[in-house]
């Protein structure tokens, strides 16, 4: 079939042309064609999601039976897509947990029971649910809304588990947050969640499901204990408690990546992927994802981080760490 990306240059992107690939469709990518090429075979098509000229007339009737949608930013961006692709068989489209009015903290119930944002602030949770709503109601039964979670694995450009690697490799003391090791830690490698988007268009099936990692799957120490282990790394913990890291000004999330305060982390990822299993969503071994992630970053070296400039730089910055660690 006819697979159009909305996006699929970058990181999930490019993990799902390679499944669509795999699985013998005729793939097409919509990007800005700022950040490289789709493989060869790829049908590339450029312009801005916020023009509302720009997908018809790149499509240039080339009709999409199917739609993965990785790359929807901005309310316009929905609005034209809604307008472009409402006769399409299936849309997998790629929202996040943020879509929930209640997330973070959560705790997260089945998907129908979590209201989502209805506000029209221009920030990311609120954007995804328009974003659901708007083009969900153009295309109808075969819409799919993807609510992920934190997403690993290879050509991850965000850098948080790239960090964690990289510092870890370096080897020596390493400052982790001492109540944040038992941290629960729910996330999904890329590439299984790549494919069962495109399963999920092939077969049309909609609905809002919470695509990410099951409850309980590791912690935040079990994931660094893998790191050292597949770096081969000497490096030694050294526990800061959480007051000291945040009267130090160390940011959660952003500092040290994938660290939370622990009144968040207690339920910020106790969510319920019962309907993520039951529809295929499957969850390969971490230590797998690690070590190709490693892999990876050894070969090809850290990407930028995506165009657009909202994201912070990830880590740890070298003076702050040095006074952590004099401190401890």
């Amino acid at each position: 079939m006819r697979l159009l990306v909305l996006g699929g240059t970058h990181f999930l992107g490019r993990h799902v042309v390679t499944a669509a690939l795999e699985r013998g469709h005729e793939v097409a990518t919509f990007t800005r064609g700022v950040s490289g090429e789709p493989p060869a075979g790829v049908r590339a098509l450029h312009g801005d999601r916020d023009d509302p000229a720009a997908l018809p007339t790149a499509l240039d009737g080339w009709a999409a039976e199917l739609v993965v949608d990785t790359s929807c930013q901005t309310r316009a961006a929905a609005g034209n897509a809604a307008a472009a692709l409402a006769d399409v068989h299936g849309y997998a489209f790629v929202s996040s947990l943020n879509a929930y009015a209640n997330w973070p903290p959560g705790p997260l119930a089945r998907e129908d029971d979590e209201p989502t944002w209805t506000s029209d602030e221009d920030t990311y949770g609120p954007i995804k649910a328009f974003a659901e709503r708007e083009i969900g109601a153009a295309v109808g039964a075969g819409f799919l809304t993807a609510r992920a979670g934190l997403i690993v694995g290879p050509y991850d450009n965000i850098h948080r588990l790239g960090w964690w690697l990289e510092r870890i490799g370096r080897g020596g003391r390493v400052v982790v947050p001492a109540e944040g090791l038992d941290q629960p830690i729910g996330l999904v490698d890329a590439r299984d969640l790549a494919g069962w988007l495109v399963g999920m268009a092939e077969r049309g099936r909609g609905g809002a499901v919470s695509a990410t990692g099951p409850t309980g799957m590791t912690t935040l120490g079990g994931l660094l204990e893998l790191c050292r282990d597949v770096t081969g790394s000497d490096a030694e913990w050294t526990p800061v408690p959480e007051a000291d890291l945040l009267a130090a000004g160390v940011e959660e999330w952003v500092h040290l990546p994938l660290w939370l305060r622990a009144e968040e982390a207690r339920t910020t990822w106790d969510v319920d992927t019962t309907r993520a299993r039951e529809t295929g969503l499957r969850t390969r071994p971490l230590e797998e994802t690690v070590t190709d992630t490693w892999a990876w970053l050894r070969a090809e070296g850290r990407p930028p981080l995506p165009p657009g400039g909202h994201r912070r730089e990830p880590g740890l910055p070298p003076e702050l760490e040095a006074q952590l660690l004099a401190g401890h």
